[in-house]
């Protein structure tokens, strides 16, 4: 039996749909982008790999004030 993660999945599906050309984009297809997209981050954000997301970001910012000093 395969299993597919969901997120990895969603993955493939953003990847595919921001590899279409801009001008042939409706107004829908760009809605729905976002909302994969919004789903993806929420299925991401409870995992490991989120949380060291959040852990590099939240250092990159903190360092952003220290670099402008």
């Amino acid at each position: 039996m395969v299993t597919i993660n969901v997120a990895v999945l969603l993955v493939v599906v953003v990847i595919w749909r921001l590899r279409r050309r801009t001008e042939a984009r409706s107004r829908f297809d760009e809605k729905l982008t976002v909302v994969i997209v919004l789903a993806l981050g929420v299925l991401i954000a409870h995992s490991l790999a989120g949380e060291g997301i959040v852990n590099i970001l939240g250092q990159l910012a903190s360092g952003v004030p220290q670099a402008s000093r």
